[in-house]
């Protein structure tokens, strides 16, 4: 990681000077705790960061750590059933390592690594597949079923080997055949959150979802 250091704290902006290498929206490591920030202007070799937990205690001379990556979010097999804020730490896990009390600085794998999910293949070895194709699904809740996609980069390929049954989302479920190079699925993906997903049409709005919140509630409250 490129480190560089804190020149000036205002609130939760944060100035840095050092990181030569950085780009727009790189997430950076803010300080001994390494708050989690976002890069959101370079001028002068200076770096406006703006950091997402409480700053209380920076100041300058404290150590700024570039990851060189924007911000991301994990998805896969898991996803549905966890609950996040707003950079994606998982507040249950973390609840149950720290208590109700989320220490700064704290993190956690967004997707458990080690949990095993039965993977369906919906595909055989020897079928054409590009990006986007469904190669298998997961059923991740009782009405959940979570599908496994080709990921972005893979034109066009053949399915070489398949895999069927319980795994981790980091284990190999698919190794696809690209021009004679091996590459290999696995059920997590991450993907920038500034980047919007591809799709290949728009679905209509048909059915309404019934949460059972009242809508007068919502929008009026009645006090």
């Amino acid at each position: 990681m490129e480190a560089g250091k804190i020149v000036k704290v205002s609130g939760p902006l944060v100035v840095a000077e050092g990181l030569t290498n950085a780009k727009m929206y790189d997430v950076v490591e803010v300080g001994e705790s390494r708050l989690i920030g976002e890069i959101i202007e370079l001028r002068h070799g200076l770096a406006s960061i703006q950091v997402y937990e409480e700053t209380a205690g920076l100041g300058p001379e404290d150590p700024v750590y570039s990851t060189g990556e924007p911000l991301c979010v994990e998805l896969g097999p898991g996803l549905i059933s966890s609950i996040y804020d707003g950079v994606q730490r998982p507040l249950d896990i973390l609840r149950n390592l720290m208590g109700d009390f989320v220490v700064r600085g704290a993190d956690a794998p967004a997707i458990d690594r080690e949990k095993k999910w039965v993977f369906e293949p919906t595909v055989k070895a020897g079928d054409q597949v590009v990006a986007g194709d469904i190669v298998g699904q997961v059923q991740e809740t009782s009405i959940i079923r979570h599908r496994i996609m080709v990921p972005l980069g893979i034109k066009r390929g053949r399915i070489k080997e398949i895999f069927s049954g319980q795994a981790t989302v980091e284990d190999t479920v698919a190794v696809v055949d690209v021009d004679g190079e091996k590459r290999e699925i696995t059920m997590l993906t991450r993907w920038p959150v500034r980047r919007p997903r591809p799709y290949k049409e728009k679905l209509p709005l048909e059915a309404p979802v019934v949460t059972g919140q009242r809508v007068i509630d919502t929008f009026f409250p009645i006090t």
